[in-house]
């Protein structure tokens, strides 16, 4: 048997970080916004001969592989090479051998939620292949605790939203739990007026957010202000993409990246900042980091009148453009 499975990647146009657990109790009305995209993560099983008991684990970007003679051998083993692949097997405990492949189409540290849409599609392929029949929601939640687990921070939701479940959306951050809404737009007119860029590897990837975490835990009156402006500012993201105010938009990104930039000096970069000055005189009405920040990946806001000016300037400054088209249908499944 063979099992195939495929999850979008994700930009955030507003409100991330929030969505670390518990941050967002403390900024009432929270929510994250952001869009599923077409640089999908993927992952493949393959079911051993009868009688076999070999797990095979192998990540084709990043050209690990490890194995081991059962599934008792993975759960005895000490390290991984792979520790997401691994602790993702653990927690379905499948009870056949298999070659589990993943690849993915993000780029190195590119902040667009490479490893939550890998994650996800991994689930989604060990549940077909254990008959679990979880939901996609569960999903999510097992993605975002074995991803804590493995890289040993608080991790939020917002990642894995997408994933799931494709499109644009709102992600309400609530006491209780978080729950989806799904944008009232045109995603078509959406992706029309967003563009998405590589910068380069971040130097320290995945540490801006724990730092800001830290320090509002710790009381920092600074950054517990900046992420409340961040809050109100997403719910105001979310109406002007639904009332199709283009121009509102622009305005509101541009401030939720300047009050972000303010958190941490390392969330941004001089390639990051040249980019989006050289890229709003040129028609773009706003940019901002996706995820973490430090390097990885950056979202404009354009005209689309403008389109062919700001891919120039990007490019002619350092940025490498990536084709960005809004993913419908989020994680996919299929059994041959």
């Amino acid at each position: 048997m063979r099992i195939e499975s495929r999850a979008p990647t994700r930009i955030d146009l507003a409100g991330g970080t929030l969505d670390i657990w518990p941050l967002y109790l403390f900024h009432e009305g929270s929510l994250t916004v952001n869009c599923a995209i077409t640089r999908y993560a993927s992952c493949a099983i393959e079911t051993a001969p009868e009688g076999s008991r070999r797990i095979v684990l192998v990540s084709r970007d990043t050209r690990r592989k490890e194995s081991f003679p059962s599934f008792d051998a993975l759960c005895r083993a000490r390290r991984y090479k792979l520790p997401l692949l691994a602790h993702l097997v653990r927690y379905f405990q499948p009870k056949v051998g298999f070659t589990l492949t993943t690849d993915s189409e993000a780029p190195a540290g590119a902040g667009i939620g490479g490893s939550s849409a890998m994650a996800v599609a991994i689930c989604a392929a060990l549940d077909r292949l254990t008959g679990a029949g979880l939901r996609r929601e569960d999903w999510i939640h097992i993605s975002r605790d074995i991803e804590a687990v493995v890289i040993r921070v608080p991790t939020g939701t917002q990642d894995h939203y997408p994933p799931a479940f494709g499109g644009a959306a709102a992600i309400i951050l609530a006491p209780g739990g978080e729950r989806r809404e799904a944008l009232d737009c045109d995603l078509d007119d959406l992706e029309r007026r967003l563009l998405l860029c590589y910068t380069g590897k971040p130097r320290q990837h995945g540490i801006n957010n724990w730092e800001v975490f830290k320090r509002h835990i710790d009381g920092d009156r600074r950054v517990n202000r900046n992420l409340e402006k961040i809050a109100v500012i997403a719910r105001q993201v979310r109406t002007a993409i639904e009332q199709s105010n283009w121009s509102e938009l622009g305005r509101l990104v541009r401030d939720e990246w300047e009050f972000r930039r303010r958190n941490l000096k390392t969330i941004s970069t001089p390639l990051v900042d040249r980019i989006i000055s050289s890229a709003r005189r040129n028609g773009a009405l706003a940019g901002k980091v996706c995820g973490a920040g430090g390097g990885g990946c950056l979202t404009l806001v354009i005209d689309p009148e403008a389109r062919a000016r700001v891919e120039q300037v990007v490019t002619s400054e350092g940025g490498t453009l990536l084709p960005l088209q809004i993913d419908r249908e989020g994680v996919f499944v299929k059994v041959s």
